[in-house]
């Protein structure tokens, strides 16, 4: 009975988080969600208790994927620098390809129209990279003129922005070209000692290859 509640749980939560993604929060009714899933609304009302509820379990869903997403980069040897460019790519990739992480970025741009406060990533993003950039201070990489924590907070909203609207941008879906582009003129001002284009080679070569 446990399995089954799961299973029925997962499988309303990924029907909302397609609709979310093409039709918008306010877009979405429990009806269309009950359609595309294949269970009744009264399993929706009996799981999420209503359509807020559900977008907000989208939300969680996405943000319980962060910290799987930074684990792999926990290495100690591995230069702060590549560090911050791999996770983005990992990030990135989830924002573009993942549904569920999809739906939430999608959620929180409307989050005006959800009734509840919808968590935002930026706090926790801004933080880790905060402490990326005290790491290359530390050991000299980081331009002298570069000020970690309000740098941080540029890079993740600038990152979380570029990734958002990877669909409206000249070239569509190519999300990776996009975000090469973006490193090359962000390393740059980054840099104590600016080479872009041999950091972020260094940084791609650490990246799984594609399935």
């Amino acid at each position: 009975m446990q399995d089954r509640a799961h299973a029925t749980r997962k499988a309303l939560l990924e029907s909302a988080a397609h609709l979310f993604v093409e039709r918008g929060y306010a877009g979405t009714s429990v009806n269309d969600i009950s359609d595309h899933s294949g269970k009744t609304s009264g399993a929706i009302y009996f799981h999420y208790a209503s359509k807020e509820k559900l977008a907000l379990a989208v939300v969680r869903e996405q943000f319980s994927t962060w910290p799987q997403l930074a684990a792999p980069y926990a290495a100690a040897d591995m230069p702060p620098f590549e560090k911050l460019i791999v996770l983005s790519f990992g990030v990135a990739q989830s924002l573009n390809e993942d549904v569920v992480a999809r739906a939430g970025a999608r959620l929180w741009a409307e989050r005006r129209g959800i009734e509840s406060a919808v968590p935002t990533p930026f706090d926790a993003w801004a933080l880790s990279v905060t402490r990326l950039l005290a790491e290359a201070r530390t050991r000299g990489e980081l331009a002298p003129e570069v000020d970690p924590s309000a740098a941080a907070v540029t890079l993740v909203c600038a990152f979380f922005g570029l990734c958002t609207l990877t669909d409206d941008l000249p070239g569509g879906r190519k999300w990776r070209e996009q975000l090469d582009h973006w490193w090359l003129l962000i390393l740059k001002s980054l840099q104590a000692d600016p080479d872009p284009a041999a950091l972020l080679a260094r940084a791609r070569a650490r990246i799984p290859a594609q399935p």
